[in-house]
């Protein structure tokens, strides 16, 4: 009987729009002669006095000619049936207000009717005709959202239309959209709402019954729920980490709804349901941004980001967008990154009407001249320098690359800027620089030098440069350093992501492994007002919170997913943690300082480190050491230098350069 329902429904849905219309005409016709005859009743109280075919049939004629063409003008028939809300029940009552109106007139007028009308009977007929009509409509949209089911069987109803069972974290606004959304999509089957609010528990809304948190188990016992959805978009990073972490220990999927600015924006819906962010598991509040700071070095100037199609050059860009910016120029070596971030940018600023000038750039940082001429040519303001390669393992076994990319192409950026007079420059640095054990962490922490020393200089001799040629220094150097930022190119959380869909195992290099995490749109906030603390030369940290354990966020994926992790312990769970040991460079433990010297700031989340570094000359010494070493392919003079240079270098083995090995597999490292 359901699945015949089912199938009327959905032919009622195909037909044509015009069909549509007669039918509900037709409909309301026959609601209207009902309420007519009825309220005659209801006044007469004699089912024999009422003679629609008789002396009465001149009414049960005026009566679908006066109100039809009334509920066609106030639009009763524009409204679809599925999406019928409050405007169209307010519609309906001014509809059949103004028809009863019209009615009681035309009764009046109408004197030398066959038989007399009670003048009282057209009050019956508004409220009978409000009746029938507004509940057949209520009633027809149950219906055709597929909810005309009694909500006392969940489990059953459900299993019955073969969807995944699924309850619904928040009866709220958000909720209850959800709620509709998935009745319209009958891909999900909602079984029960769970929500923190006492004075609902254990009462029913749209049909399904509110739980306390603390009676999920029983909710999961009584609906056979499969998953549980997220619908609390406006609740904080810490109550939701609350959340998770009690839904953690039933073996449920947990996936959320989009967060208040995506369905503000109108970027996402509310029944796009995703995986759980991983920033809801370290549940830290970002800080607002100070409006003051983010426009410092942004606002009616030209701003230029290298490695803008990166992770973070790309949410660079999107913030300096939105915040008054006249030019920004998107430089990029890799013509993908640069086509998908300047058509994101592009449509941003067409559906805003942002007046900014967007320029695509193509150019390498290794490429001085192309550097020069472009931050000369737009007269640059301020520089976000972003590009590097930041993978610890791929730069350990390319280590000419990454001499060349994260220390070069700093030095030509930051002599560029120089020669053109850029105002600010701003690196983007990682915690990796500090002791590092890896060549990423120490070409970054020698790029680092590199600003460091040329804030001292008012007219340095530049390198590379005749020693005759001095420029003045008007550009204002700061560094900016933090950890791991969530989703960006390499990171765990897509990794882990994959191989629980594979079905396992994950894989951990260390049981004790830990690394500090800020999700992306956060750290680039931070930078951009870092970057506006500057006095020159500053080297800033980032307050990146605890620091998590990749292990523990490896199980708290596996269960959030309606998994069990497979141990000793649980050898019948679902999905094995595998630790695969250490990866070339790879250190256990992140540090953000070299030293303990550190002041605050005028904001809570951003601290000023002073830290040692070398003067100019000395610096471009080291500098043309290293470089001749790397163009002779002599790694271990290399890494001498390195150890010289960096302080707390230590390399965590041998060198493992591919081309080094290809080309000396037998000489001793």
């Amino acid at each position: 009987m359901l699945r015949t329902a089912d199938r009327l429904r959905e032919r009622l849905i195909r037909l044509p729009r015009r069909s549509k219309r007669v039918l509900q005409v037709i409909v309301d016709v026959l609601l209207l002669w009902c309420a007519l005859w009825l309220a005659f009743i209801v006044r007469l109280g004699d089912f024999n006095v009422v003679d629609p075919l008789g002396h009465h049939a001149w009414i049960f004629v005026i009566v679908p000619l006066i109100s039809v063409p009334i509920f066609i003008r106030m639009g009763m028939y524009r409204a679809v049936m599925r999406f019928f809300g409050n405007d169209a029940l307010k519609s309906i009552f001014k509809a059949i207000s103004l028809s009863a109106l019209f009615l009681a007139l035309t009764i009046y007028w109408y004197r030398d009717a066959p038989a007399p009308i009670p003048r009282s009977m057209v009050l019956n007929f508004w409220w009978l005709s409000l009746t029938l009509i507004g509940g057949v409509r209520l009633l027809m949209r149950q219906y055709f959202m597929g909810n005309w089911y009694s909500a006392e069987h969940p489990r059953l109803l459900a299993g019955d239309r073969g969807l995944p069972r699924v309850a619904i974290y928040g009866a709220g606004a958000a909720g209850n959209q959800l709620l509709a959304a998935l009745r319209l999509g009958r891909s999900l089957a909602p079984v029960a709402f769970i929500d923190d609010d006492a004075t609902i528990a254990n009462r029913v809304i749209a049909g399904l019954r509110v739980y306390k948190p603390k009676r999920t188990q029983q909710m999961i016992e009584e609906t056979g729920a499969q998953e549980i959805l997220l619908a609390v978009p406006s609740a904080s990073r810490a109550r939701r980490r609350e959340i998770l972490e009690l839904l953690g220990q039933y073996n449920l999927h947990v996936r959320s709804v989009p967060g208040l600015m995506d369905l503000a924006s109108g970027r996402v819906k509310v029944d796009e349901v995703q995986e759980v962010d991983i920033a809801d598991l370290l549940g830290r509040d970002p800080v607002p941004p100070q409006k003051a700071l983010f426009e410092r070095c942004i606002k009616d100037q030209v701003v230029l980001v290298t490695g803008a199609g990166g992770s973070i050059g790309s949410e660079l860009c999107r913030q300096i967008l939105a915040s008054g910016a006249r030019t920004l120029l998107l430089f990029e070596h890799c013509e993908f990154n640069l086509y998908n971030i300047h058509s994101e940018l592009q449509r941003r600023c067409e559906r805003e009407f942002l007046p900014i000038q967007l320029v695509p750039i193509l150019g390498s940082i290794r490429n001085a001249g192309r550097l020069h001429d472009v931050l000369q040519t737009w007269e640059v303001d301020t520089l976000y320098h972003a590009a590097a390669y930041k993978h610890v393992p791929m730069v350990e076994h390319n280590i000419a690359e990454g001499v060349l990319n994260n220390l070069v192409g700093t030095l030509n950026t930051a002599q560029a800027a120089i020669k053109a007079g850029v105002a600010n420059f701003v690196l983007i640095s990682t915690d990796k620089a500090v002791r590092p054990t890896n060549v990423m962490g120490s070409t970054k922490r020698l790029a680092e030098m590199v600003l460091q020393a040329l804030s001292c200089e008012s007219a340095p001799v530049l390198f590379g440069e005749d020693k005759a040629v001095h420029h003045v220094n008007k550009t204002r150097f700061t560094m900016v350093r933090f950890g791991n930022v969530l989703g960006s190119s390499g990171s765990v959380i897509p990794l882990f992501r994959q191989q629980i869909k594979r079905g396992g195992p994950v894989t951990v290099t260390h049981p004790n492994i830990t690394r500090y995490f800020m999700t992306i749109p956060e750290a680039a906030q931070l930078v951009i007002q870092a970057g506006s603390l500057g006095e020159g030369g500053d080297v800033f940290v980032l307050d990146m919170g605890e620091p998590v354990k990749i292990a523990v966020l490896a199980e708290k994926m596996i269960h959030l997913s309606g998994l069990t992790v497979r141990s000793e312990l649980n050898p019948q769970g679902d999905i094995a943690i595998e630790f695969t040991g250490l990866r070339p460079g790879e250190k256990l433990y992140e540090e953000l300082l070299i030293g303990d010297n550190v002041q605050p700031t005028e904001h809570p989340m951003i601290m000023r480190a002073h830290e040692e570094h070398l003067d100019w000359e000395t610096f471009k010494r080291c500098l043309a050491q290293l470089l001749a070493a790397v163009e002779a392919d002599d790694y271990a003079r290399v890494r001498q230098l390195l150890r010289e240079t960096v302080n707390g270098y230590a390399p965590d083995g041998e060198i493992v350069d591919w081309i080094h090995l290809q080309r000396h597999p037998q000489r001793p490292h």
